[in-house]
């Protein structure tokens, strides 16, 4: 690993919201980023070509998860999840030179709803989310086979000036319409965009990390809370309420993402040494809504 010195390294999915800050973070350094395109007929020796001699390979494919799930929609998710890691773990086995690290997406919806997790938690949800995410989390892990560092990184709900989580949250409370979702008691484990980025490069930096990381706050909340702070940091009223029923009806299965309660920590990045800048929900407001 190049590190002290300028790193290549290659972003599947970089016109995203978390790969294009990515580019961003890294390129100031000097950093040579390579932009990935994998679709169905991308060969997987131009995916190979692209990745020789890169340090890093981070993989964010993926089709929003907040949205309506349709069975359409749900064969979606999948194949841009998983077909799209399958090509990836393919093209580090036919590289020369291949990748050192291969830092991989996955989300917290992995984890049974209702108890609290840490980075060893085996404790897994029954549901489509959860399964998703366990077949890509394991399509990933098959590049340990070629002697590479793999890390899935579960993400939290990730909050951010540019999009994210607060392009759907900040508009009804500036509106004065803002409140709970559901009954509310629901927990939300969420990360600071800019903690997300600072994380992915000590992970570069420290090979101690390897395989599931919880990218989360240390302070998960519940949407309650979240909603009282949002009043309170807008100065905006948060008396309404979105009834579980009616997100049940707008999302279908995918109101699972909003109305599941997920209380997740981010054990493994502490105890190697990482410091948060958000640990608390309403500083990561304040920073984002300027």
């Amino acid at each position: 690993m190049a590190i002290g010195n300028k790193l290549k390294i290659a972003i599947c999915g970089k016109s995203g919201l978390v790969g294009s800050k990515l580019e961003e973070f890294f390129n100031p350094n000097h950093n040579e980023i390579v932009g990935l395109r994998v679709r169905e007929d991308t060969s997987v020796e131009n995916i190979a070509e692209q990745l020789e001699k890169c340090d890093v390979l981070i993989n964010l494919s993926g089709t929003t998860i907040l949205a309506p799930w349709s069975e359409s929609y749900k064969k979606k998710l999948r194949s841009s999840r998983i077909e799209t890691t399958k090509k990836l773990v393919d093209a580090i086995a036919v590289c020369k030179e291949k990748p050192k690290l291969f830092l991989s997406a996955s989300a917290v919806g992995i984890y049974e709803s209702n108890i609290a997790h840490d980075d060893n938690s085996k404790k897994y949800a029954d549901d489509f989310l959860s399964a998703l995410c366990l077949e890509w989390e394991t399509e990933a892990e098959k590049a340990k086979a070629f002697d590479v560092r793999v890390v899935t990184m579960r993400f939290g709900v990730i909050f951010a000036k540019e999009g994210g989580a607060m392009d759907k949250i900040l508009p009804p409370f500036k509106m004065g319409v803002g409140g709970k979702l559901g009954d509310g008691t629901q927990m939300v484990s969420w990360i600071h965009i800019e903690d997300l980025l600072r994380a992915i490069d000590f992970i570069i930096k420290t090979p101690a990390i390897s395989s599931s990381v919880n990218f989360t706050a240390p302070y998960p909340i519940s949407n309650i809370e979240q909603t009282k702070i949002l009043g309170k940091v807008l100065k905006r009223p948060t008396f309404f309420c979105v009834p579980a029923f009616l997100i049940k009806l707008i999302f279908g299965e995918g109101a699972h993402v909003v109305l599941d309660s997920k209380e997740v920590y981010p054990t493994k990045l502490r105890e190697n040494g990482f410091e948060f800048h958000y640990e608390k929900f309403e500083d990561a407001l304040k920073e984002i809504v300027g």
